[in-house]
């Protein structure tokens, strides 16, 4: 029988290769399609639709408000806009704790409805067995663990992760747990930067770092962080590559005085 020609999109092959020729992965959030067209245009590795859309896209104090329902919202979107790079979705809170029944559920949920390429959650080996059963009816998983944000109540707040030996031990241990349950990938974040090297050589997969140094085998941030759209939000790890915050700022203020003066639209812009 004939198949359709395969999409250009990178697979989670693709990005293990990365790590066996030393070539580092770069990935961003990205919620919608406007955005998702312009970060996948410039040839970003992994689009990540992630629940902190719970933060800079609703506004809320954390990730966890967030719904199942409105992740593939955002998905769609992303997947819809971009046509290269190998797009993530994050597990929602609530849509894997509950048992390995709704956990399976929620992820098929997001595969069908988006068409992303694999999910995201949180947790250690705790998770193993679920995420062993999602690779196994072909759902791509990548793992987290340091700072877990859907955890924040729980840890007492954004503090830096496994600086004892005895919870930097726990969390190798949780990381060796989560690669052979099947995870193509780890994200490893606000740990030690050494800590990460140590985990990023005794792993056959591919970690991604958000706040836990440059030894890591690619880097993740949120991209209204690196944009610099929130003044208000400065973070150690994420560096600014551009203030838009005020780019945006000036051009509305422009729009505003030329809309007052009768000077926009002008006889071009009309019909």
């Amino acid at each position: 029988m004939g198949y359709i020609s395969a999409t250009k999109r990178k697979s989670i092959l693709d990005i293990k290769k990365k790590k066996e020729k030393h070539d580092k992965i770069s990935m961003l959030t990205c919620y919608d399609y406007t955005m998702a067209k312009i970060i996948d245009g410039a040839q970003i590795d992994i689009l990540l639709v992630g629940d902190s859309a719970s933060n800079v896209f609703s506004g809320n104090t954390d990730t966890l408000p967030i719904s199942l329902d409105e992740i593939i919202y955002h998905a769609k979107a992303v997947v819809k806009g971009s046509s290269q790079a190998l797009v993530v979705v994050d597990m929602p809170f609530g849509s894997y704790q509950v048992s390995e029944e709704k956990t399976i559920e929620a992820a098929i949920r997001i595969i069908k409805e988006t068409g992303a390429n694999a999910i995201k959650l949180e947790g250690g080996a705790e998770y193993a067995s679920v995420i062993k059963k999602l690779v196994g009816i072909g759902i791509p998983v990548m793992g987290h663990l340091g700072l877990t944000p859907q955890s924040v109540h729980q840890m007492g707040g954004y503090q830096v992760q496994a600086k004892e030996d005895a919870t930097a031990n726990e969390l190798i241990s949780d990381a060796i747990a989560l690669e052979a349950a099947g995870c193509f990938s780890l994200v490893v974040e606000k740990i030690p930067a050494d800590l990460a090297g140590k985990l990023t050589d005794q792993l056959g997969i591919p970690t991604l770092g958000i706040g836990a140094g440059v030894q890591c085998d690619g880097q993740v941030l949120v991209v209204n962080d690196m944009l610099g759209m929130n003044p208000a939000i400065k973070l150690k790890f994420a560096r600014e590559y551009v203030n838009l915050s005020t780019t945006i700022d000036l051009a509305v203020k422009q729009y505003i005085q030329d809309v007052q003066a009768g000077t926009f639209p002008g006889l071009h812009e009309s019909y």
